[in-house]
């Protein structure tokens, strides 16, 4: 069942635990570890952040701190596996983390999609934030 797109800048609905959930019964982790969740709101602030790459047919060879970039972004611990979730929730993404199919040229997206995600901002991953690595802004 394809999902649709979330996209809080454009005021649709946000991922549903029950969506979030499922995904993550579903979804091969890129670790081999067991999986960290601390919150739902990770998963969606990763899916976010992936929404606003620009997708490629194919995956990129290059590898970045995908993670660390997102944290930074949205000011919040997001772990590995919560973009593992947040890229099997996309319709879009294809690849396995960190090489999924966006263009090694970042785009930093637009605050307002962490709009109405509650975990967004709670923790001081933010500081220190400049334009490396983005190409361009969303």
């Amino acid at each position: 069942m394809p999902l649709r797109r979330s996209l809080a800048i454009k005021g649709e609905n946000m991922l549903s635990d029950r969506e979030i959930e499922a995904a993550k019964l579903r979804t091969k982790y890129s670790l081999n570890e067991g999986p960290h969740h601390e919150h739902s709101d990770c998963i969606r602030i990763a899916y976010e952040w992936l929404d606003a790459q620009i997708k490629l047919k194919g995956t990129t060879k290059k590898a970045y701190p995908l993670k660390h970039i997102i944290e930074k972004w949205a000011g919040r611990y997001v772990s590995r596996t919560d973009v593992d979730v947040a890229a099997e929730l996309h319709p879009e993404i294809k690849g396995k983390y960190p090489y999924f199919n966006i263009s090694s040229k970042l785009t930093r997206p637009n605050i307002k999609r962490l709009e109405g995600i509650a975990q967004a901002f709670t923790q001081n991953y933010n500081e220190g934030v400049g334009d490396y690595p983005y190409s361009r802004e969303e």
